[in-house]
């Protein structure tokens, strides 16, 4: 078993609003839109000292989607979501986490 960092190697759009992922382990994962938005990890989504979800599913429009999606260092991406929240930094691994219990 490798100890090699999930990295992706290609980022891209899954149609109008889902995000996709091309990892360096040859597995492929679609984000859809609204669940990596709830998945959120900024300090407005989730509260610091706890780890307690704060934000409301509700407040999330159904048809939130990334307006753009920028790439922070060589280790995460920040997005900019068409509901107005852009505060989110996904780190490679938090995104690799999400995939993996999308497929547990």
């Amino acid at each position: 078993m490798s100890t090699a960092e999930p990295t992706p190697v290609e980022i891209s759009r899954a149609g109008e609003a889902d995000l996709q992922v091309r990892w360096n382990d040859g597995t492929v994962t679609v984000y859809l839109a609204r669940t990596l938005r709830l998945a959120c990890p900024c300090a407005q989504c989730v509260d610091e000292m706890t780890g307690r979800r704060t934000l409301q599913e509700s407040t999330v429009p159904p048809d939130v989607r990334p307006l753009s999606i920028a790439p922070v260092g060589r280790y995460a991406i920040q997005i900019h979501w068409s509901d107005g929240h852009d505060t989110g930094i996904y780190t490679w691994r938090r995104l690799h986490e999400l995939a993996q219990a999308a497929n547990s």
